[in-house]
């Protein structure tokens, strides 16, 4: 398996260059999210924190500088724009609203592929707060969490409930606190909503060495697999 080199979410909304931009991608080992329109992207960000968003600036929907507005304190991912304005003005705008660079409309792919080795080379150096246990990983500003280098693929809810657990090593947590802390509500009628997303995450870190184990009248504790 190929290291993981990071996640790309590429917003185009042209089928023939967001396939092939992402074919493109992908063989250069990213993991590739697509959308033909705003209004997808920010779907895919209601669960993903990608390391580089390539951002067309003009879409069906909207446009893409008032997009990079909406998201930049959201997201901590390096935005480069696709776009065939090239004015001066529109340069100076890009970056005054969190844009990290240009890609000039028409470009080959590879210097599409260089500008995002570039970001994720720029990201790698950021000092990004990360807890390690074992073979787990949890990268707390990505909200991303791996198995030595394979991503486990985790929704927002799935992470913060693993670094609840985390930061919680064999205590047992009540599922009232479980979910108070995490869905910031009381836990009232939702013990379903809570029971599916601890098994979901149970799948997902099997391979890690570590479990998430019921204790009865004590709730759940986050442990070592036993040797």
């Amino acid at each position: 398996m190929e290291p993981y080199r990071g996640s790309v979410l590429l917003v185009e909304d042209n089928d023939k260059l967001n396939d092939a931009n992402s074919r493109a991608l992908e063989l250069r080992g990213y993991e590739v999210y697509t959308a033909l329109t705003l209004e997808k992207a920010r779907q895919h960000l209601l669960w993903l924190e990608p390391d580089v968003i390539l951002l067309d600036v003009m879409l069906p929907d909207g446009s893409g500088f008032d997009f990079c507005k909406e998201i930049r304190e959201a997201t901590t991912a390096h935005i480069l724009f696709l776009t065939a304005k090239t004015s001066h003005e529109d340069m100076i705008q890009g970056m005054r609203i969190g844009g990290d660079a240009y890609i000039i409309k028409p470009f080959h792919p590879e210097e599409m592929l260089v500008k995002v080795e570039a970001a994720m080379r720029r990201r790698r150096t950021e000092e990004i707060p990360k807890i390690k246990k074992g073979n787990l990983t949890l990268n707390i500003l990505a909200m991303q969490a791996f198995d030595n280098e394979t991503s486990l693929r985790l929704t927002p809810i799935e992470f913060s409930l693993l670094l609840l657990f985390v930061n919680n090593e064999g205590h047992p947590l009540s599922a009232e606190y479980i979910y108070e802390t995490v869905w910031k509500v009381p836990i009232v009628k939702n013990k379903n909503a809570l029971q599916t997303a601890i098994s979901k995450l149970r799948r997902k870190i099997e391979s890690t060495g570590y479990i998430i184990a019921v204790q009865r009248d004590h709730g759940y504790t986050f442990q070592r697999t036993s040797i």
